[in-house]
């Protein structure tokens, strides 16, 4: 299975951009082991969007229909590290091809455009705070890198 972290606008060089390369880099190392694919990251350019429907569209519109979504959402279940690690190994085990985690643009994503376009994604949150974005990227892609470490029994996560 591939697991795509996808980000709705583009993140220039930064320390936040170092991370997210970092962790994303760490999880790719971890990926064949534990049975997936690749890990990589996306980032789609919402400036053009003129409505949050417009933004949702674009962040979803192609993604296969037989992937697996994940909207990052504070709305949405707080799953454990361990938690997120056993979804990851239900879909690789499963035969799912591709995870999308997704993350909305700066208002989020619109719900009846979700509704309709992703009606069976799962929803996560990362907590009930407020982050920025660019550190709702960095802990989406440490959270991916600690699932595989998790799944990999590397001493990476304590409990």
């Amino acid at each position: 299975m591939k697991i795509i972290l996808r980000a709705g606008g583009i993140m220039r060089s930064g320390p936040e951009r170092e991370m997210v390369d970092d962790y994303i880099t760490r999880a790719q190392s971890l990926a064949r082991t534990t049975g997936f694919i690749s890990v990589t990251q996306d980032s789609v350019d919402l400036r053009s969007a003129k409505t949050r429907r417009d933004e949702t569209l674009r962040l979803i519109d192609t993604i296969p229909n037989t992937a697996k979504i994940i909207i990052l959402d504070e709305r949405g279940k707080t799953p454990s590290s361990r938690q997120i690690a056993k979804q990851f190994e239900n879909w690789r085990d499963d035969g799912i091809g591709a995870t999308y985690m997704l993350i909305g643009g700066a208002d989020g994503f619109d719900p009846e455009t979700l509704k309709s376009a992703a009606p069976t994604a799962t929803r996560w949150a990362l907590g009930p705070q407020t982050w920025p974005h660019k550190l709702v990227r960095v802990m989406a892609a440490e959270q991916i890198y600690r699932a595989l470490s998790i799944l990999a029994r590397t001493p990476y996560h304590r409990d």
